[in-house]
């Protein structure tokens, strides 16, 4: 069964961080785009960043946390990381991932997994 486990959020301050964790389990990451995408109630769920296949490498951030936001990949853990430095309340919302075929637009293979929560509050 593919699947995959979001780990890492929590409740930090505005300017904090978090490095949130996307592990893969019934596939390996290697030959798929990993993107990660977010939701706060109430409103559209928002594609965040995605990594293209190892032999690409291309990163996708969207504007809102361009500078701020850093995606990276191990494929020997068979997980994908998301830095988030200098956090602000608008990050806040559950932040989920899911394996594409490609970076193009966030249309992910399997459902989005469960998600991890971030909150970001003074």
């Amino acid at each position: 069964q593919l699947r995959v486990v979001e780990s890492g959020g929590g409740v930090v301050q505005p300017g904090g961080s978090l490095r949130l964790s996307c592990v893969a389990s019934g596939f390996n990451v290697d030959p798929y785009a990993i993107a990660w995408s977010r939701q706060y109630p109430g409103k559209e769920r928002e594609g965040v960043s995605c990594i293209s296949a190892t032999n690409d490498r291309t990163k996708h951030y969207t504007d809102a946390v361009k500078g701020r936001f850093t995606i990276s990949r191990d494929n020997a853990e068979n997980t994908v990381y998301l830095q988030m430095n200098n956090l602000k309340p608008e990050d806040t919302g559950l932040y989920s991932c899911a394996p594409q075929l490609s970076c193009s637009g966030y249309v992910p293979m399997i459902d989005w997994g469960q998600g991890t929560q971030v909150t970001v509050v003074s």
